[in-house]
């Protein structure tokens, strides 16, 4: 196989070249390499699952947890979902290509800016095998070429995955290369990636803070990147208290381990006194642990007093933070203090308080009377998304199709020269 350095260097000479085929690949090509893959997926489904239980089987043994195994496993219904996804992408109109903005200059220099793929794109993730397909799905349909990274403990489901894709690619003449799966588990592999600035456009990094801070300390490339999803809401004086209740337990409850899962409560004190304890009981039941300000813990006797590092933690569990403040703007200066620009929630009633809210607060998603569980590219009507960013440069929020292009001007001329 020859050593990491030398691996990693072809695969990134290897993509570059294939990324200017990819770029300029018809739309009609690329949805079929997808269309065709959805159907592969399936109809070799037991040779997946095959791959993927010598992944869980290693997972078991180094007794990984049931969580973590239940993230690898590519079951029947998570084999559906990626065929799904990969269809639903191909169904996305294509963004390459698109000419966003054209004007006409005084000498009759027609100028124009038209969106055309990053180039190539790296993906580093962890564990779930699914992104392998996500990721490869959404950055083809946008015209990049792909490098791949995954988690060890999925190497052999990521290499099945691949090896489906490339069989697809090889069928309608598309170099092999436009989508990658590195192919050893040497961590070393992840250090040369991130140096191949001449041929890699963007590196993407998915999962945990160490992960990501690893990237985007160690990396010659530009990152796309968020380390937490500290997300809040906050309950105003005008809240509607039921809506209140609703959008604060689905925030917290629904899914408790994803990073836009609800990690802060913030709760103006007009309304603790009658919004809490029904709020608490309801947390209560569904087995939430609420860590809360001495005025919190005066209100509700069962919750423990919060330390100070409660405060803008990540809990991903059910655990939450619950603070009675006595302004908006004590609120938004909290959130400016312990927010992690992923996404922040108002509940309020008051038309003027949720602009300022909007207008003032620094997240990828602000939101007004709804969960912060809709920062997701399928829920905001992006169709799929790559991940979200909570660096402003070149995105911010979820990624879709059209975040994972840029644009290039162009000019038509009628033999202008500048004088």
């Amino acid at each position: 196989m020859g050593d990491v350095k030398s691996i990693i260097e072809e695969m990134a000479k290897r993509a570059k070249q294939a990324s200017r085929i990819v770029a300029n690949l018809p739309t009609g090509i690329k949805n079929s390499v997808l269309n065709r893959t959805a159907d592969a997926i399936e109809a070799r489904k037991e040779q997946l699952q095959a791959e993927n239980r010598k992944d869980l089987d290693s997972a078991q043994e180094k007794g990984l947890s049931a969580a973590f195994i239940d993230r690898l496993a590519l079951t029947d219904k998570v084999i559906k979902s990626m065929a799904d996804g990969l269809r639903e992408v191909a169904a996305l109109p294509d963004p390459v290509g698109e000419v966003v903005k054209m004007w006409k200059r005084p000498n009759e220099l027609l100028v124009g800016r038209v969106r055309i793929p990053l180039g190539v794109i790296c993906m580093i993730y962890e564990s779930r095998p699914n992104v392998t397909i996500d990721a490869a799905g959404l950055c083809l349909k946008a015209g990049n070429a792909t490098i791949l990274r995954g988690g060890s403990d999925a190497i052999h489901s990521n290499m099945a995955l691949a090896g489906i894709l490339q069989d697809v690619l090889k069928e309608l003449n598309v170099p092999r290369e436009a989508v990658q799966v590195v192919p050893t588990t040497d961590r070393d592999a992840v250090t040369e990636l991130l140096k191949r600035e001449e041929e890699i456009d963007l590196i993407i990094p998915r999962g945990g803070e160490g992960l990501i801070r690893f990237v985007a300390e160690n990396s010659r490339i530009p990152v796309l990147k968020h380390y937490k999803g500290v997300c809040h809401v906050y309950v105003d004086q005008s809240a509607d208290l039921n809506m209140a209740k609703e959008i604060c337990f689905n925030a917290k409850v629904q899914r408790p381990g994803v990073c836009n899962a609800m990690e802060g409560m913030l709760v103006h004190g007009t309304v603790a006194e009658s919004f809490l304890p029904e709020m608490g009981k309801a947390f209560q039941e569904a087995g939430v642990e609420i860590r809360g300000c001495e005025r919190t813990c005066s209100i509700l006797p069962y919750a423990k007093k919060a330390q100070e590092s409660d405060w803008g933690e990540e809990f991903l569990d059910l655990i939450l933070a619950v603070r009675v403040v006595d302004s908006m703007g004590e609120a938004m200066d909290y959130i400016a203090k312990y927010g992690s620009n992923h996404t922040e929630a108002i509940v309020t009633m008051d038309y003027a308080r949720a602009r300022k809210f909007l207008s003032e607060v620094d997240a990828s998603l602000v939101l007004v009377n709804a969960s912060t569980r809709f920062n997701d590219g399928g829920q905001l009507g992006l169709g799929a998304e790559i991940g979200i960013s909570t660096s402003k440069l070149h995105a911010y929020g979820p990624m879709g199709l059209e975040e994972l292009t840029t644009t290039k001007f162009i000019a038509y001329g009628d033999g202008q020269i500048r004088t």
